[in-house]
Order: structure tokens, then C-alpha cells, then sequence
């Protein structure tokens, strides 16, 4: 396992910059997916439900996702130069399930209007990014210890999605 910049010389500059932006902007392409099932549910179904006290204001979910994503890019990019390629690629495999997983949140939360649904992806997202994040320990730590707030914030939105649930049945 390495992390220092020499660990892919192979590679120019110019593709591990275009690979950084890919891995990028393919996370936060998964976050604008999530925002076209949740936004317009905010101001309708998500406000007629209940939540508990312990629910943060609606406006911090933005924020919070997008520093996550651009995190979980450079996470997995982090772990896409290093070498051997063969080494790599079960990591990364473990990154696009978690991705899917993730993806697939809002749609069942937010665009079928479950809680339930939301709750069984979420707690399959938070067993998935566990085992994603010591595949990518294998690889490169700074990649691992890059997901750790994800899994933290999940870990809080797992407990949020439970408590929506037993709330409104």
C-alpha cells in the first residue's frame, strides 16, 4: 500500500488529473440524481411527516453531500492509481456497489415516499461502505480514512431513515 505520488509513474499527469475530475463529477453526478428525486418532495411529503427533534434543518443536506461526494472521489481515485491495476480493481468494484446503493436511496426514500424501502438500502449502503472502506485500506489508506465521514454521516442518516420509519408507521 503507498499513497505517495510516484505510486502510478506510468501515468501522466494530464490522466490522473482527467481520472481526479472523472471520479469527481461521477460522484456529484450520483448526488444530482439523488437531489431530482428529493427536492421536490421537501417542501411537500418530507414536511407532512414526522421526524424527530434530532432532525437538522433541511438546508444542510446540500452542503454536507456535496463535501461527501467530492471526498469520495478523490477517495476512489486515490486507490485507482495505485499499482498493480489487478490489485485495485475489487476496491473499486466495492466503491460503484456502494455507489449503486447509494444512487438508489433517494429514489425509494424521497420518490416512492418510503421510509421502509429507504431504510433496507441504507442499512445495505452503511454494510457495503464498511466493507468498501477496508478494501481500500488495502490500497491506500488516505483513500480509506477519505470515506470515514461518509460512513459517519451515513451511520447518522441510517439512525434519521429508522426513526422517520417508527414514526410514521
Amino acid at each position: 500500500m503507498t499513497d505517495s505520488i510516484d505510486s502510478a509513474p506510468s501515468r501522466s499527469m494530464l490522466v490522473q488529473i482527467l481520472a481526479l475530475l472523472a471520479a469527481v463529477v461521477l460522484c456529484l453526478a450520483i448526488g444530482i440524481v439523488g437531489a431530482l428525486f428529493t427536492t421536490p418532495q421537501i417542501p411537500t411529503w418530507y414536511a407532512g411527516i414526522h421526524k424527530p427533534s434530532w432532525t437538522p434543518p433541511s438546508w444542510i443536506f446540500g452542503p454536507v453531500w456535496t463535501t461527501l461526494y467530492v471526498l469520495m472521489g478523490i477517495s476512489a481515485w486515490l486507490v485507482w492509481r495505485q499499482r498493480p491495476w489487478s490489485a485495485a480493481w475489487p476496491a473499486l468494484l466495492l466503491f460503484g456497489i456502494q455507489l449503486t446503493l447509494n444512487a438508489i436511496w433517494s429514489p425509494l426514500f424521497f420518490g416512492l415516499e418510503s421510509p421502509l424501502l429507504g431504510l433496507i438500502d441504507i442499512v445495505l449502503l452503511w454494510l457495503m461502505l464498511g466493507v468498501t472502506i477496508y478494501g481500500f485500506a488495502q490500497q491506500s489508506l488516505a483513500g480509506a480514512c477519505l470515506l470515514a465521514p461518509y460512513l459517519l454521516w451515513v451511520s447518522y442518516a441510517a439512525c434519521l431513515n429508522f426513526a422517520i420509519w417508527r414514526l410514521n408507521g
